[in-house]
């Protein structure tokens, strides 16, 4: 039997729903205390970058609402692990910034999900792994043009 565009489609969705739901489960228990998967991917992101952000920026990068990046900044803040500054250029908008203490937390949140993590890279084969990246990449560009 032949699969078509739409059954493989909705295949690849389905794994990629159970996928990222287990994963979540999985990492969200060995996240350091306090940490929250969501505060980890904002230090992660926010770690990567030379140039800060506005808090409309991350909430489109992570395809979420204002109101849930600003909630999720507020803890973040309040954690001390980002700076949120006026932005000297349009004082209607603000500027976020990972601090040494978030760089920290998410240096020890990587030290807690990197066994995991690991363990699954080992288990599945670090070829196919390395050969999944690319194809999850630009499915994630692709819906962002969406």
């Amino acid at each position: 039997m032949t699969e078509t565009k739409d059954t493989i489609a909705a295949s690849l969705f389905s794994e990629l729903f159970m996928a990222d739901q287990l994963a979540r489960n999985t990492l969200s228990k060995v996240l350091p205390k306090g940490m929250e998967l969501s505060h980890f991917s904002v230090l992660n992101h926010l770690a990567q970058l030379s140039e800060p952000r506005t808090p409309a920026q991350l909430a489109k990068s992570f395809a979420l609402t204002r109101g849930a990046m600003t909630n999720t900044l507020n803890k973040l803040e309040w954690a001390g692990h980002i700076h949120v500054s006026p932005d000297w250029d349009d004082a209607r908008r603000k500027q976020v910034v990972i601090s040494p203490a978030g760089r920290a937390a998410r240096q020890a949140a990587l030290a807690a999900i990197g066994p995991v993590m690991g363990d699954l890279v080992e288990r599945i084969g670090e070829e196919k792994v390395r050969g999944a990246v690319p194809v999850l990449r630009a499915i994630r560009r692709s819906l962002m043009e969406t």
